[in-house]
């Protein structure tokens, strides 16, 4: 970290940008008056600080879009000559950052997925994806599992299958869900991996059938779930469900908005499990968050279908100069400064045997799961039982056992991912190995609160 950018303590604009948030900023997924947002005054590398002048290791990567930490100085200088050439301009037209960006994106997608539509986001990216399989087969019907989740907009938001889709959920979306594989927490009673395998694309071919094959548009699943917990498939799994939406000419979607980019070790999970989609959705990591960003990469024979028939479809910023400028610069640093491959590496030798070692001290621990820089623990009470620590989607006091875990891990000077009964360990993909040491550090002790809450 730049010793220039060391925080120092000014709690009176820190008061000040607090005063403001809270007067005229309606945040996301919040009740407004039970929420108190860090006012923070910087950033850098895998790092962040407030007005008080606490320094955080941000294990979150904000939300898991950092893929190369805060402040990337080779990405701020493109972005700001980018905004001295052209700040922004409409997206009918050809604009070279705008093509280069697709270019490289392409480049490094799986198969044949050698068109890039542009979007703000990874919501907007399902959205499309979605309509564009809705429209190249003519089906209505879209499949997705529940322990997922796929963005904030209306189609993305029924297709989520965690609980923030319940206030939305019209029921009327054309959205079926299923279950995925997940063997700590198996839905088919599997006694090993080979057997959730198959029982859960058993499960999904009969879905399918229940359903009524020559109904359903696509399926759409996220690689490696993110949000929903970190669940690595069986091997075989995607490989199964790929020859299933072959057999009913259905249009099988990755959502890699989370798992994109490196985060995984591959600059696409998809690369893992040897399998091809005919659409997949990116954001996040594609700039690394700086500009807003996401799109979906499309397979030569859904393309075609829009050969000579217009999309129907479009957004004001799609491919908008100064993100496109971003991706560009991210995904070179990514190449010159092999983040890739850093990844996969911090993932093998320091973040798997460090969190496996967590496990192995700590009652709390149920499972450990992840690859590269995408990781997570299972929190439980009862390890025989896999009882989770907290119920399923708790709040309040039912939470009071996670909320002290992530306040003991805040006081360490860690910024925990939280969600449900799991801590999420998703790092900036190029944080050093003695950074993630110090992370690690902070959770052994934090994990003592877990702990105290186990039978």
């Amino acid at each position: 970290m730049n010793p220039d950018a060391t925080p120092h303590a000014d709690p009176r604009a820190g008061a000040a940008v607090k005063a403001a948030d809270r007067a005229h900023v309606f945040h996301s997924w919040s009740a407004q008056e039970l929420i108190d947002p860090l006012a923070v005054a910087g950033a850098e590398g895998a790092y962040f600080w407030d007005y008080d002048g606490n320094r955080y290791l941000d294990f979150t990567s904000g939300l898991v879009f950092t893929n190369i930490g805060y402040q990337h100085p080779t990405v701020v200088a493109a972005i700001q000559e980018q905004a001295a050439k052209l700040t922004t301009f409409a997206p009918a037209f050809a604009v070279d950052v705008r093509s280069e960006a697709a270019r490289l994106i392409a480049e490094r997608t799986p198969g044949d997925l050698d068109k890039i539509f542009f979007t703000n986001g990874g919501a907007e990216a399902v959205e499309n994806a979605v309509r564009m399989a809705r429209l190249h087969t003519g089906r209505p019907k879209v499949l997705s599992a529940y322990r997922s989740y796929h963005g904030g907009t209306h189609t993305a938001i029924n297709l989520t299958g965690d609980p923030r889709r319940w206030p939305s959920d019209s029921g009327t979306a054309g959205v079926v869900h299923f279950n995925a594989p997940f063997l700590y927490r198996s839905p088919f009673y599997a006694a090993d991996e080979a057997e959730e395998c198959a029982r859960a694309l058993e499960h999904l071919e009969a879905t399918i059938g229940f359903e009524g094959p020559a109904t359903v548009a696509a399926i759409i699943l996220e690689t490696i779930p993110g949000t929903a917990g970190i669940m690595t498939p069986p091997p075989g799994y995607l490989a199964g469900v790929r020859e299933i939406c072959d057999r009913y000419g259905i249009v099988f979607v990755l959502d890699e908005v989370m798992a994109g980019f490196g985060r995984t070790g591959k600059w696409f999970a998809a690369e893992h499990f040897d399998v091809v989609p005919d659409l997949l959705t990116f954001a996040k990591g594609v700039n690394s968050g700086y500009v807003p960003l996401g799109g979906v990469a499309i397979s030569a024979a859904v393309a075609d279908t829009f050969a000579t028939r217009p999309y129907p479809g479009g957004l004001t910023y799609s491919g908008h100069p100064l993100a496109c400028a971003a991706a560009v610069a991210t995904i070179g640093v990514m190449e010159d400064e092999k983040v890739v491959e850093h990844a996969a590496h911090l993932g093998a030798t320091v973040l798997g045997p460090g969190l496996r070692e967590l496990a192995a001290r700590h009652p709390s621990v149920g499972e450990v799961r992840g690859t590269g820089a995408f990781w997570a623990l299972d929190l439980v009470r009862n390890a025989e039982t896999r009882e989770p620590l907290v119920p399923y989607n708790a709040s309040g006091e039912a939470n009071a056992p996670m909320a002290a875990f992530a306040a003991a891990c805040k006081k360490g000077g860690l910024w925990p991912f939280v969600n449900m009964n799991r801590t999420h360990v998703v790092p900036a993909c190029n944080i050093t190995e003695a950074e993630a040491k110090e992370g690690l550090a902070i959770l052994d002790a934090a994990l003592t609160v877990a702990d105290e809450h186990t039978v």
